[in-house]
């Protein structure tokens, strides 16, 4: 083995090591194999950083832009607006149309997109249905990613495309994923409808602490377990904190307790500021640690009054309201904490709790840093909700009675572009990346965005993670170890023909998807793939299709797919939830793509 095959080979195990461990962001990990690759010497300074030139690049830089136009016209929420004419009252109904409308959009569209679209939608429309979330959104996640299987515009497809083109072989067009992917989308709604939604948690942890009533079946406030951490306190004379406005006050810093609401003269206060003034004989509605705040309260700063049962409308007046949202894909405060963000500042709203995973966190709130997927209950006044709404940043888990639409009068305009833009790729595949640019770049002429909204609408870090891990299939190229791999696979499997090569790569494909994203599975598993079929004489576009599939398998654990981890606090779903569900619908899929696989695609 010459150096640069080890090279090659350390610098591939290191970043899959870093990947699964998410010890370092995926798209820090990607620039660094660009600089290491390129210092090392296995690639040249052109080859290395060639993956930021690649049309796969520009491919998805372009889709991100077009989805943001589509978005801000109102043209994809009309697709919610469908979801709940159509979705009814029953959850066999509901789920079947949520799957089709996510699997729809993400034929078009990044699949985080499309689940940010709907979720909302989904929500609102189990809401009105009287059925649990839990019951639509790991269908709506799931579906989202079997509409990827079934286009060429999802980024892993993007990718081996791209590899195909690096090594001289005809890539694929947009229509040709439908032949296959089409009835593994068809059979993934069937049976997450017949089958998989009957192993769903039966409730969201959110909902799974309600009472059964009908009536107190929407109780955020009995959901969060709130009641068990507000309690009543009247600020006495002589109190420290008299006249003084909240920002003054330091209970949060000093006692980790935040005020709710004011109860002064027979009136509730809501809408409060950190200028809001605390007077003599005010009662504080407070969310804490009762016990340790009594241990703690020696000056005294309260007179402690007698526990109560909490309902949500307690915490409600006229104009104010509670509300869930969740953290946008892309938004800038994850890995804030409340405090740095101004949190209240910005968006007069408070922060009631904060949902992560399958647990609520109360306490010390201003010091948690957010992460992606988290929930929060807010509180504040219904004029916020607008703001809130069209916040890039947030995800309002309510279903708004009028779309909003930020570009008015623009949606026609968008559709025709978008679908101009489909018909020319359709038609001249080869230059599918100019031609999807060129849609984004009208766009941006016809005054539907401006450059600085086309700008924030890329998720720069997919964009640097396919940009610097594309480079990584050229050096496995370059030095052999594609084919090096290629021997070992067809050592193993060579006598088992070549749907035995496809079913293996497709398993191994599978096995990586589940904690590593697809992208960087397809730069490594496609060269692979393509040695192979150069080894045996297999079609190498067959291979490298039963690649780009298998790269969008990612049911079995929340790590596979973003979308996973989107719906996951909102859903209450946990580990044991995906692979309950997912490994058979992973087993099902690779049956249907195994019969399906030889029908239209010649080895």
């Amino acid at each position: 083995m010459d150096s640069g095959l080890i090279i090659t080979f350390v610098i591939l195990v290191i970043a899959f090591v870093l990947f699964l461990t998410e010890k370092l962001p995926a798209d820090l990990v990607a620039m660094l194999v660009v600089v290491a690759l390129g210092v090392t010497g296995v690639l040249t300074p052109a080859e290395a950083f060639s993956g930021f030139s690649r049309s796969a690049v520009i491919t998805i830089t372009a889709i991100f832009i077009l989805t943001e136009a589509l978005q801000r016209t109102g043209v994809t929420e009309q697709v919610g607006n469908i979801l709940q004419k159509f979705g009814g009252r029953s959850e066999l109904r509901l789920v079947v149309v949520v799957m089709i409308a996510g699997a729809f959009l993400s034929l078009f569209m990044n699949n985080i997109a499309a689940v940010a679209v709907l979720l909302p939608a989904a929500s609102g429309a189990a809401k009105k249905a009287g059925v649990n979330t839990s019951r639509l959104l790991l269908p709506l996640a799931f579906a989202t990613i079997l509409g990827g299987m079934a286009t060429l515009l999802t980024t892993s497809n993007i990718v081996v495309n791209s590899i195909l083109h690096d090594n001289g072989i005809e890539g694929f067009s947009l229509y040709d994923f439908a032949p296959v992917g089409l009835p593994m989308v068809i059979a993934g709604i069937l049976y997450m409808a017949l089958v998989g939604r009957r192993q769903l948690p039966g409730e969201s942890p959110l909902e799974r602490t309600l009472a059964p009533n009908k009536e107190e079946s929407d109780d955020l406030v009995a959901a969060y377990h709130l009641g068990e951490n507000l309690f009543r306190a009247r600020v006495p004379e002589k109190s420290s904190l008299i006249d003084k406005p909240l920002s003054a006050s330091h209970l949060r810093e000093d006692f980790g307790v935040s005020v709710v609401a004011i109860e002064r003269q027979n009136k509730k206060l809501f809408a409060l500021s950190p200028d809001t003034e605390i007077r003599r004989g005010d009662t504080l509605v407070l969310e804490g640690d009762e016990e340790d705040f009594r241990r703690r309260d020696v000056q005294p700063f309260m007179e402690f009054l007698p526990a109560s049962e909490w309902r949500e409308s307690d915490l409600e007046a006229r104009g104010v309201e509670i509300v869930e949202a969740m953290l946008a894909p892309r938004s800038r405060l994850i890995g804030q904490t409340l405090r740095s963000a101004h949190f209240r500042e910005k968006y007069g709203m408070t922060v009631l709790a904060v949902w992560r995973g399958d647990e609520e966190k109360i306490y010390h709130l201003s010091d948690i840093s957010l992460a992606f997927g988290d929930a929060l209950l807010l509180q504040g006044t219904r004029d916020k909700l607008d703001v809130l709404a069209d916040d890039d940043d947030l995800i309002l888990l309510m279903s708004k009675e009028e779309t909003p639409i930020t570009v008015p009068n623009k949606g026609r305009a968008a559709l025709m572009i978008f679908i101009a833009t489909l018909v020319l790729a359709v038609i001249q595949p080869e230059i599918t990346g100019p031609v999807m640019l060129g849609g984004a770049l009208a766009m941006m002429l016809t005054g539907i965005l401006t450059t600085q909204q086309a700008y924030s609408s890329i998720s720069w870090k997919t964009i640097f993670l396919v940009a610097g891990m594309l480079p990584m299939g050229i050096a496995l190229t370059k030095t052999n170890a594609a084919a090096l791999l290629a021997n070992g696979v067809v050592g193993a499997l060579g006598g088992y023909g070549a749907l035995g090569l496809l079913a293996g790569l497709f398993l191994v494909t599978t096995l990586l998807v589940q904690a590593v994203s697809g992208a960087v599975v397809a730069t490594v598993i496609a060269p692979v793939a393509i040695n192979v079929a150069k080894q045996t004489n297999i079609n190498p576009r067959a291979l490298a299709m039963g690649v780009a599939l298998a790269t969008s398998m990612a049911f079995i654990t929340p790590l596979g797919h973003a979308v996973n981890l989107l719906v996951m606090s909102p859903g209450g779903y946990n580990f044991r939830d995906f692979i309950k569900i997912g490994l058979p619908l992973s087993i099902l899929l690779f049956i249907v793509a195994m019969i399906f696989m030889p029908i239209f695609w010649h080895f």
